[in-house]
């Protein structure tokens, strides 16, 4: 049945039955909640409370209408509520290069057309449209968090927060000038203004974003080491991407790449090591020991072919996984729930083990593992009483999720993100029965549009 707002009346008629009931800004009623924590658990009939913001109890239907009086409640019948998905790797502003220059090798796709394109692009309006453009397709697409890497981290921070969106800004670090910044000491001075500015805020923060040991040098590292430990903050890089990244490492560093982190300190638990495909044993238990976070994005590596994650012997080692869509002109969508299944299957084959990352797994690692790649898992990534108000409405009575047997299993492998209906980030509502209430989409297509008229014409 169709979502239901109730307040005014119902709420008085609430509280006449029990004056004891506690008033609270919002109550939504679930067919089912997937909480994520514990692990593959299903709860029937069940109910989310939500104040300030934050989730203040989840308990059986029954028992929150007789504990609380909401201002506004929301029946989701037939519907699951989870957390919100975590993005836990992407370059957002990318999404205005989708579709650009596919089917290309790595080191091809970026030197010989993504940089020359971005050279002559890269700004503020670039960077803002780019991102509104994101947050759309992931809203749509039950997304609530994004972990952002690329230049203007101010704007992207400014634009995030305007729209009610939750992200963490990268601050860019690579050897090479750009419009955001002309040499290291200005990318440095201009990261720590960004770090400083975002210091507090509950809806965006920062971390560090050095773009890969093949654009990074030592001395930048090393002054990424001090500043994220000074400052507290998340290191998130590509790492240990391709083949190549490998050999030309030990020819010009005599050593693998993440061997050359760690010898500077950077092989711990701040760090966010996104695509990892290329990894001995012996690399697995180090991050696991140094309890680094491996973000797995297996849509881009399949595409520019650069390898295959070795996700489930990740995670069976104890190290933390999460998951990512890269950027759009290197996947080309947002598609986290596509991203879920495409790491299950993966995972499985990669093992050679159909038990493989498995489904509540891999719920997980779009969840509560981004949060935690993120030192975000004490605010979000599972519905748990202190954490904030990130959820997100699925409905499961469509043709493609019936009949339904194993709710997780059918998120994981046959729901399609189209079939979200309701995103709330810190208790308020962005998108209500698949419309959007704070972003105008209108507009946004409309500059979308402007900006493959003037890229096409480069």
């Amino acid at each position: 049945m169709p979502c239901a707002a109730r307040d005014d009346a119902a709420a008085v008629g609430a509280f006449a039955v029990n004056a004891a009931a506690a008033p609270i800004d919002l109550l939504l009623c679930a067919r089912w909640v997937v909480p994520v924590v514990p692990h593959g658990a299903v709860l029937q009939d069940h109910a989310v409370a939500v104040h300030g913001g934050a989730i203040v109890a989840l308990l059986p239907q029954a028992d929150a209408l007789a504990r609380f009086v909401p201002a506004q409640r929301v029946d989701l019948g037939e519907h699951v509520l989870l957390p919100g998905l975590v993005n836990a790797h992407t370059h957002n502003p990318m999404t205005l290069l989708r579709g650009l220059a596919d089917d290309l090798p790595l080191m091809t796709w970026l030197r010989e057309h993504i940089w020359p394109v971005e050279a002559r692009v890269i700004g503020p309006e670039f960077v803002r449209d780019g991102i509104e453009l994101a947050i759309a397709e992931m809203l749509r697409g039950g997304t609530t968090c994004a972990n952002e890497n690329y230049y203007f981290p101010d704007v992207a921070a400014a634009t995030y927060r305007a729209q009610g969106f939750r992200a963490v800004v990268g601050l860019p670090v690579i050897e090479f000038p750009s419009a955001w910044a002309r040499d290291a000491d200005e990318y440095f001075t201009r990261a720590c203004e960004v770090a400083d500015a975002l210091r507090g805020d509950g809806l965006v923060g920062a971390a560090f974003a050095p773009h890969a040991p093949y654009t990074v040098s030592d001395a930048s590292f090393a002054r990424v080491r001090m500043l994220a430990d000074q400052l507290d903050l998340p290191v998130h890089l590509h790492l240990h991407e391709t083949a190549q990244e490998i050999g030309d490492s030990l020819r010009d560093h005599g050593v693998r790449p993440l061997a050359r982190l760690a010898g500077m300190g950077l092989l711990n638990d701040r760090l966010i090591a996104v695509h990892m495909t290329q990894l001995t044993e012996a690399e697995i238990a180090q991050c696991a020991q140094a309890g680094a976070s491996v973000v797995h994005c297996p849509e881009s590596n399949l595409k520019l072919a650069s390898g295959f994650c070795p996700a489930e012997a990740l995670r069976r080692a104890g190290v933390n996984l999460a998951l990512g869509t890269d950027g759009c002109a290197s996947n080309n969508d947002l598609d986290m729930f596509g991203e879920m299944r495409t790491a299950a299957l993966l995972a499985k084959a990669v093992a050679q083990d159909a038990s493989a990352l498995d489904a509540a797994s891999a719920l997980h690692a779009a969840t509560l593992g981004g949060a935690r790649a993120l030192g975000l898992d004490a605010r979000i990534g599972s519905i748990e009483p202190g954490k904030r108000a990130d959820l997100v409405a699925v409905r499961m009575d469509s043709v493609e999720t019936q009949p339904l047997y194993n709710l997780v299993s059918q998120l994981v492998y046959a729901t399609p993100r189209g079939q979200v209906s309701e995103v709330w980030i810190d208790g308020r509502a962005l998108l209500r029965e698949g419309r959007f209430t704070v972003l105008d989409h209108t507009a946004v297509l409309q500059r979308a549009r402007q900006w493959r008229q003037r890229i096409a014409s480069l």
